[in-house]
C-alpha cells in the first residue's frame, strides 16, 4: 500500500471552494487561479508523461487489479499525476492480453482506482489525463478495430471515417480514457516505409478532408466553454509534421523537405485538423531543416501557434525530447529547450522530469513553464475531470462498431485489374480453389497497433467465401506458401487445387502483426523483425515484391491456366505484376475485412475503393507519386517511369460516362451518368494544373472530390467547390476518374488575370 500522504487537502466546502473548483467560473479564471496555487514542483509534475501505463497496475490472484509501487513512486515523485499513457494498451510491445489486462467490463475499475490514487496525492486534486492509442480504434482489450488509415483513404468517403471515429471515441471514453492519439498528418511519400499503412494517403487534400472528418467524429461540437461531450474525445493528431518525407523510407530518419514542399504536400492535413478544432498535435521524430521537430520553435510557435493561431496542447512522440541532448549536451538542457520551442506534455522522457532544475539555472522561464502547464490544466477542464474525475459510462450500441468496421472494410476494397470480367464470380464457377497465405487467418487483416483479439472474433476471405457463396459451391483451400521466405514445398499442393477449379481466387499480402518475441525499441517499434511480420513501425523494406514463396506460388497458379483472382491483403502497396485475370487490394481492411472481400468477389457488394497511392511497378522507380514537380524529365531505360496503377484508380462491375464539366460558383459541374448494368459508385475527382504561376508548378493537385452512388441508367449533376492559390494566373481543371486514368473529359482552362480573384485561398509562406 501506499504512505499515508499527509499533504492531501480536505474536500472543498461550498463556503470555502476556490474559483478552480466552481464549475460556473469562466474557463481562463480556473486555469489562473490554480496555475497561482501551485508549486514548481506540481507544474512540472502536469508536464511529465513518463510511466507505460501497464507498469501501473497488476492482477491479484482473485481477478481484481491493485496498483504497483511504481504507480506510487511516480506519483509521489511529482506530488500526483499529469498524464498517463497507455494504462488500457495490449499488444506485444506491453506484454498485456485477455486473463490479465482490462477489458470491456473493467477497464473502467481500472482507470478509477487509478485517478482515486491520483487525487489523493495530488494537494490541490488535480486529475490525471489518460491518454490511449485509438489509431483504428482503440488499442484495448475487446475494443473495435477499424480499417487502418490506408484503408480509410481508399473509401474516399469522409462522412463514414466520421461515424466511425465517433464510435471509436465513444468506446474509449466509456472505458475512462479521455485522449485519443490518432495517426492522422503523415503524408506517404515512399512506400518502403513501414509506417506507410498509418498514412491516409500521398495526398495532401485526401489527408486533409479525412482530418477534418476525424475530428469532427472524435470531439463532436464542443460547448460554449470548449467542453466535450461525455462520449467524445479530445484527438492528439500525430506526427506534426514531414514524418511522411524520411529519406529512403527508413523510420526515423531524417528529411529533405523544402519549406515548399513542406507547406504544400506535409502542412495541409495539420492546417485542416486545427481548423476543424483539434485539441492537441504531436511533434514528429524527424527534423526540419536541421532541426528536430520537438525543439523546433519555428515550426511549434512559429507556425502552429503564432501563424495559425492553434490554443491547443503540443505532445512529444516517445523518448523524442532526450534525443535533442545531441543538440543541447544533456537531457536538462534537452527538455529546456523542447518546452521553449512549444513542447507541452512530454512522453516516457526524463527531459521533462528536470524542468524545475532547468527553471532554476536559468535555461528556461518560468512564464513558458506556466503557458505548457495552463495548457495542459485548460485541456482537463475541458473535459469536465474536475467535477467528473472518474468514468461516466456511457453505453455503446450492441454491435455498433463490428457494422462501422464492416462498412469501412467494403468501402476500401478497390478492384485494380479486371480486363475478362474474371470478376465477379459468375453462376459458372461452381469449384473455388481459395489458396495462399492470407486466405484463412484474420490475425494479418488488422494491421500494427492492434490489440490481441479473442479467438472467433472476425471472419477470414475463405470462411466468409464459404459461408456467402452459392450453394452447392466447392470451395477447397490450401495455403501455398507462408507469407516470407522461398520455401516452395506446399506449392504443389496448392497447383492441384487451382488445377482441379474453376476459378483460383489467390489471397496475398504482407503482415504487421507481432509477436511475443518480437524485439521492441523503448518506443514500441519493432527492432527486430520476426515472424511473417512485412509492415509496420520499424519494418521498412528496400523491395517491394512480396515474398519469394509468395510469388513463386503466383506464378504457378496462373501457370495452371484456372482463371485466377488475386486479393491484396497489405499496409504498403506492393508491386505485383499483372498476370492474374483480376486484381484487388483491400490494404488491412480489420477483423471483418474477410467479409468485405467475399461480398465483392461474389458481386454482392460493388469495389468502390480507389486508390490512395500511387502503386509503383517496383521499387526502383522510387518516388511514383502523382503530384510531382510538372518537369520535362525523361523516363528510365530500362522500365517506364509511370506507375502501375496512379493515385484515384479504381474500377467498378458497371461503367460511367462524364459529361463535359462547366464552371458553377466557386467550382464545377459535371454531369455523371451510370451506363452500366449494375449500380455502383463512382468518384469524382477534380484536379488542377497551374499553367501561368509564380511557382513551379505540380503536374496535377487534387483539390476536390465526391463520392457519388448510381443506378443503372441514372444521372445526376455533381458539384464541386474548391480553391485556386492566390497569384495564379491561369489554371487547367481536369474532371477524371483518377489523377492518370484513362477516362479524363476535356478540361477546362481558366485564365484568372481576365476574372476576380474569387477562388482563392491564403497560401502560406516559407518558415
Amino acid at each position: 500500500m501506499p504512505p499515508q500522504d499527509q499533504t492531501v487537502a480536505p474536500a472543498a466546502t461550498p463556503a470555502t471552494q476556490p474559483p478552480y473548483l466552481d464549475p460556473a467560473a469562466p474557463l481562463d479564471t480556473r486555469v489562473a487561479d490554480l496555475l497561482s496555487r501551485m508549486t514548481r514542483r506540481e507544474k512540472v509534475g502536469q508536464l511529465n508523461q513518463r510511466m507505460y501505463g501497464w507498469d501501473a497496475y497488476r492482477r491479484t490472484p482473485d481477478g481484481d487489479f491493485e496498483l504497483t509501487d511504481a504507480l506510487y513512486a511516480e506519483t509521489e515523485r511529482f506530488a500526483g499525476l499529469g498524464a498517463l499513457y497507455g494504462l488500457m494498451r495490449a499488444d506485444a510491445w506491453s506484454g498485456v492480453d485477455h486473463g490479465h489486462g482490462p477489458g470491456a467490463d473493467d477497464s473502467a475499475d481500472l482507470v478509477d482506482l487509478v485517478q482515486r490514487h491520483v487525487l489523493e496525492r495530488s494537494r490541490l486534486r488535480i486529475p490525471a489525463l489518460f491518454v490511449e492509442e485509438v489509431p483504428h480504434g482503440h488499442m484495448a482489450l475487446d475494443g473495435t478495430v477499424l480499417p487502418v488509415n490506408l484503408a480509410v483513404g481508399a473509401t474516399w468517403d469522409p462522412a463514414l471515417y466520421e461515424r466511425a471515429a465517433a464510435h471509436a471515441a465513444a468506446e474509449l471514453r466509456a472505458r475512462g480514457g479521455h485522449v485519443a492519439l490518432v495517426s492522422a498528418l503523415d503524408i506517404a511519400r515512399d512506400p518502403r516505409w513501414g509506417r506507410t499503412e498509418e498514412c491516409f494517403g500521398e495526398d495532401p487534400h485526401l489527408a486533409a478532408r479525412l482530418t477534418e472528418a476525424l475530428v469532427r467524429g472524435m470531439q463532436g461540437t464542443p460547448d460554449a466553454e470548449g467542453g466535450f461531450a461525455a462520449d467524445r474525445a479530445p484527438v492528439v493528431l500525430k506526427h506534426f509534421a514531414g514524418q511522411g518525407a524520411t529519406v529512403g523510407g527508413r523510420n526515423s530518419a531524417e528529411s529533405e523537405l523544402g519549406p515548399r514542399e513542406l507547406h504544400e504536400i506535409h502542412l495541409p492535413a495539420a492546417r485542416a485538423g486545427v481548423r476543424a478544432g483539434a485539441a492537441a498535435v504531436m511533434a514528429a521524430y524527424n527534423e526540419v531543416d536541421g532541426m528536430p521537430c520537438s525543439g523546433n520553435r519555428a515550426l511549434l510557435t512559429g507556425l502552429l501557434r503564432d501563424r495559425w493561431g492553434f490554443q491547443g496542447l503540443v505532445m512529444a512522440d516517445g523518448l523524442a525530447v532526450d534525443r535533442l541532448a545531441r543538440v543541447t549536451g544533456d537531457k536538462v538542457s534537452a527538455g529546456a529547450l523542447a518546452l521553449d520551442a512549444g513542447i507541452d506534455l512530454s512522453l516516457w522522457d526524463e527531459g521533462f522530469t528536470h524542468l524545475e532544475e532547468a527553471v532554476e539555472r536559468g535555461l528556461v522561464s518560468e512564464a513558458a513553464l506556466d503557458t505548457a502547464v495552463a495548457r495542459v490544466l485548460r485541456l482537463k477542464f475541458r473535459l469536465g475531470l474536475f467535477e467528473n474525475p472518474c468514468t461516466r459510462r456511457a453505453p455503446i450500441p450492441e454491435h455498433t462498431g463490428r457494422a462501422l468496421s464492416t462498412d469501412l472494410a467494403r468501402a476500401c476494397v478497390t478492384l485494380l485489374h479486371n480486363p475478362t470480367g474474371t470478376l465477379p464470380i459468375g453462376p459458372s464457377v461452381r469449384r473455388i480453389a481459395v489458396l495462399g497465405p492470407h486466405a484463412a487467418t484474420t490475425a494479418h487483416q488488422l494491421g500494427d497497433y492492434t490489440a490481441p483479439q479473442r479467438p472467433g472474433t472476425g471472419e477470414s476471405v475463405l470462411d466468409a467465401l464459404r459461408r456467402l457463396a452459392p450453394p452447392g459451391t466447392d470451395i477447397r483451400h490450401d495455403r501455398g506458401a507462408a507469407l516470407t521466405g522461398a520455401d516452395r514445398t506446399a506449392v504443389p499442393a496448392a497447383i492441384a487445387e487451382a488445377t482441379a477449379a474453376d476459378l483460383a481466387v489467390l489471397v496475398l499480402g504482407g503482415s504487421s502483426a507481432r509477436t511475443p518475441d518480437t524485439e521492441f525499441d523503448a518506443n514500441g517499434a519493432a527492432r527486430t523483425v520476426v515472424s511473417e511480420m512485412t509492415c509496420g513501425e520499424g519494418v521498412d523494406l528496400a523491395g517491394l515484391r512480396l515474398g519469394e514463396a509468395q510469388h513463386a506460388l503466383l506464378d504457378a497458379v496462373v501457370a495452371t491456366g484456372t482463371p485466377t483472382a488475386v486479393v491484396l491483403i497489405q499496409g504498403r502497396p506492393h508491386a505485383v505484376p499483372h498476370t492474374a485475370g483480376a486484381l484487388l487490394t483491400a490494404w488491412y481492411p480489420g477483423p471483418w475485412g474477410g467479409t468485405a472481400i467475399a461480398e465483392v468477389l461474389l458481386g454482392l457488394t460493388e469495389p468502390t475503393g480507389r486508390l490512395p497511392v500511387s502503386v509503383p511497378r517496383s521499387a526502383a522507380q522510387l518516388p511514383v507519386h502523382y503530384n510531382h514537380k510538372d518537369t520535362e524529365y525523361g523516363a528510365y531505360v530500362d522500365e517506364s517511369s509511370e506507375p502501375l496503377h496512379s493515385f484515384g484508380h479504381g474500377l467498378s462491375y458497371t461503367s460511367f460516362a462524364y459529361g463535359t464539366p462547366r464552371l458553377a460558383g466557386a467550382g464545377v459541374e459535371v454531369d455523371v451518368t451510370n451506363t452500366g448494368t449494375r449500380h455502383g459508385r463512382t468518384v469524382v475527382q477534380v484536379y488542377l494544373r497551374r499553367l501561368i504561376t509564380p511557382v513551379w508548378p505540380r503536374t496535377l493537385e487534387l483539390c476536390a472530390f465526391e463520392g457519388v452512388g448510381l443506378a443503372p441508367g441514372e444521372r445526376r449533376t455533381v458539384s464541386l467547390s474548391f480553391d485556386v492559390p492566390p497569384g495564379v494566373g491561369a489554371v487547367e481543371i481536369r474532371v477524371a476518374e483518377s489523377a492518370r486514368g484513362a477516362l479524363t473529359v476535356v478540361p477546362l482552362v481558366l485564365d484568372l488575370r481576365e476574372r476576380p480573384q474569387s477562388l482563392t485561398a491564403p497560401e502560406d509562406t516559407p518558415l
